[in-house]
């Protein structure tokens, strides 16, 4: 299966405050039965950012017009703690966002993303407070995050290196999902099978 690629992100960053942000934060539970990923953005963050009868809370951060158009998501520590659910990946990246910024992910979240197309840095807690006083100082701030370099690039130049295992990082470096990689690989495999002759089993009579 085909997933959008990524090699790069460059543009605006906009921060979501709190640590331990759960995924029933991120999309309520009651949207899990949506399967459509088109206008899965307007969950997204739902009981903060709407009221009871749908009008959005102004002063949340993601209905304000700094919001629009961001592609990177400055988050608290611990980001996407709680139940598994790839609705919230779904989410995140239909309001446009194509990487997450935080000290700490939580693990199921973290699978869920890669395997969506959406970039999960991690970076020091230093770098990590920085970040957040230049957003707040500069709404028009932008970062990049290289991919093949695996660095995120402050304003300024400053390079910070991020971890990511070397599959995931292939596998959104050529837009492909797990089956997609191994088909990328058919003609590796099939000089495997003609060289590695089938073992003959037999059995004692």
């Amino acid at each position: 299966m085909s997933l959008a690629k990524i090699t790069s992100v460059s543009g605006r960053a906009v921060n979501v405050p709190g640590n331990d942000i759960d995924t029933d934060r991120i999309i309520p539970a009651r949207y899990l039965k949506v399967t459509d990923k088109v206008g899965m953005d307007q969950y997204l963050f739902r009981d903060w950012r709407f009221n009871s009868d749908g009008t959005p809370i102004p002063t949340f951060i993601l209905n304000q017009p700094r919001a629009q158009g961001c592609k990177i998501l400055l988050a608290g520590k611990n980001f996407g703690t709680g139940s598994s659910r790839e609705h919230a990946p779904w989410a995140l990246t239909a309001f446009g966002f194509r990487a997450v910024i935080s000290t700490s992910f939580a693990d199921i979240f973290r699978g869920n993303a890669l395997k969506n197309s959406l970039l999960p840095v991690v970076v020091p807690a230093d770098v990590h407070a920085e970040l957040f006083k230049m957003v707040e100082a500069d709404q028009k701030l932008e970062l990049t995050i290289d991919l093949a370099s695996q660095s995120l690039i402050l304003p300024g130049g400053k390079n910070v290196e991020f971890p990511i295992d070397n599959f995931s990082k292939q596998c959104l470096l050529a837009g492909v999902d797990q089956l997609g990689y191994i088909q990328k690989q058919e003609a590796h495999i099939a000089a495997y099978e003609k060289s590695h002759p089938a073992a003959v089993i037999t059995t004692a009579k």
